[in-house]
């Protein structure tokens, strides 16, 4: 072999070296990110603001991304969910409907109080969703926040009234 053809043999060995480092650091990073949790760059912090606060559960943001059963304004107002049995099963038929939801994860349950975290599918953005048993009345209160950004496309909205939907099948 003369010289040329060792060099051009090398380079491109190493070329294949280098392009393999890259498809194997993309293909890590592209994992951190698809995968939800506290681990991807889009989940956020867990805001501090959480948990009930003078028997009500945190008011919303400025920002759209937000819906409450304890806001009165259009934009962030929703209905609680309404519920016929006991307390008790309540409580389990919502934790049977959040948990039948994907990338969901239950963080904090007490015999009144749920909180739970969404992640979504592709980034992994994480939605914080509280409920608040009110037995004097039968509903549980609601609140769901984006962590992150302005806007949340109605997912949040969304994701209470498929809730809602869910408890109804369950409860019948």
């Amino acid at each position: 072999m003369q010289k040329t053809e060792i060099k051009a043999s090398l380079f491109n060995k190493v070329l294949v070296i280098i392009i393999s480092l890259l498809v194997v650091t993309a293909i890590a990073v592209a994992a951190a990110l698809a995968i939800p949790g506290e681990n991807t760059m889009f989940a956020g912090k867990r805001p501090t603001n959480l948990g009930i606060q003078l028997g009500q559960l945190a008011p919303c943001p400025n920002s759209p991304n937000c819906v409450s059963s304890f806001s009165q304004d259009n934009e962030h107002k929703i209905e609680p969910l309404a519920y016929t049995s006991a307390s008790e099963d309540a409580i389990s038929n919502l934790k049977k409907a959040i948990l039948s939801l994907p990338r969901t994860q239950i963080i904090t349950e007490t015999n009144n109080y749920l909180y739970a975290e969404f992640a979504s599918a592709l980034m992994g953005f994480v939605d914080d969703v509280e409920f608040l048993l009110d037995a004097e009345t039968k509903v549980i209160h609601v609140r769901s926040a984006s962590r992150l950004g302005e806007s949340d496309l109605g997912v949040n909205r969304k994701r209470i009234e498929t809730l809602r939907s869910k408890l109804n099948q369950i409860s019948t």
